[in-house]
Formats: structure tokens, C-alpha cells, sequence
């Protein structure tokens, strides 16, 4: 089970960062963020491998940063320098396959988002 938290609505420019608690320790998990406006389908923001080796949206490179805890129970969203267009449902999603690539079909596991609005 995944649970996200710490979205909320912020001004342009403002910062807000978003966790991921796993009831379970993923270990070689593969983990990553997804977030989807409605209407549209869901888009990959950042993942994260066990490694640390971590990918990114062009649209936030610079911007945005994806960890994780050392024990393998947490991820963090750290995003800064918001913009209206981040404004979205952040989906916090886990798969099998211990690497950074893959939409999300190749995610098994998601958790029920949490909502980020910048106005």
C-alpha cells in the first residue's frame, strides 16, 4: 500500500514537497511520481531505482527532485519554483522492475494521489 500526502495549494514560485509512505519495505522496487490534470491521462514526473538513479519530465528537470529513505519506505516529491501548469492529482506509484523507464502500465502498485493546485 502506498499513501501520498503533503499537496495542497500554493502561489506561483512557492514550494511544496510530497511523500510517499509504503506499508511495506520495497526494497528493489522501482519507484515513481505520475501526476494527471483531468481529462487527460497520467503523465511519469520523476522516478527513483533503488541506486538512487533517478529521471525526469523535461518539463521539471531543475526544478523538482525525487527521493527516497534509506530503509526503502518513503519517497519525497521536493518541488519548487511552482508553476500553474504543475497543478495536478500527484500519484506515487511502485513496479517490480528495479529502473527509472516505463509509463504507467508498467507500474503495479499506486496510491490514490494527492491533489497539488498552483494558482
Amino acid at each position: 500500500q502506498l499513501v501520498e500526502s503533503g499537496g495542497g495549494s500554493v502561489q506561483a514560485g512557492e514550494s511544496l514537497t510530497l511523500s510517499c509512505a509504503a506499508s511495506y519495505t520495497y526494497g528493489s522496487y522501482g519507484m515513481a511520481w505520475f501526476r494527471q490534470v483531468s481529462g487527460k491521462g497520467r503523465e511519469g514526473v520523476a522516478a527513483i531505482d533503488s541506486d538512487g538513479s533517478a529521471d525526469y519530465v523535461e518539463s521539471v528537470k531543475g526544478r523538482f527532485t525525487i527521493s527516497q529513505d534509506n530503509a526503502k519506505t518513503a519517497v519525497y516529491l521536493q518541488m519548487s519554483s511552482l508553476k500553474a501548469e504543475d497543478t495536478a492529482m500527484y500519484y506515487c506509484a511502485a513496479k517490480k522492475r528495479n529502473d527509472c523507464s516505463g509509463g504507467p502500465d508498467d507500474y503495479n502498485y499506486w496510491g490514490q494521489g494527492t491533489q497539488v493546485t498552483v494558482s
